[in-house]
């Protein structure tokens, strides 16, 4: 399998890299692996339920509620 040697990286970028995979329970290659993998390819690991629960609130149901007043009728 091919390799990749990334030089000259900021120390910053390289101290984010490092935080990013302690907080994903992974090696610095893991992490590094992960974002190329999700940001080339578009694969990306997790489930729906983890991708549901990132989600931010939009509101209460009946924020998005129809109003029968609002309805138009429809030629055919």
């Amino acid at each position: 399998m091919p390799q990749l040697i990334v030089r000259n990286l900021p120390r910053e970028v390289v101290t984010r890299l490092k935080r990013r995979a302690a907080e994903h329970n992974r090696s610095a290659e893991a992490e590094h692996r992960q974002i190329l993998l999700q940001v080339l390819l578009g694969q990306e690991k997790g489930s729906l339920k983890a991708l549901l629960a990132e989600m931010p609130s939009a509101g209460a149901d009946s924020d998005f509620l129809r109003h029968r007043a609002r309805r138009r009728r429809v030629a055919l």
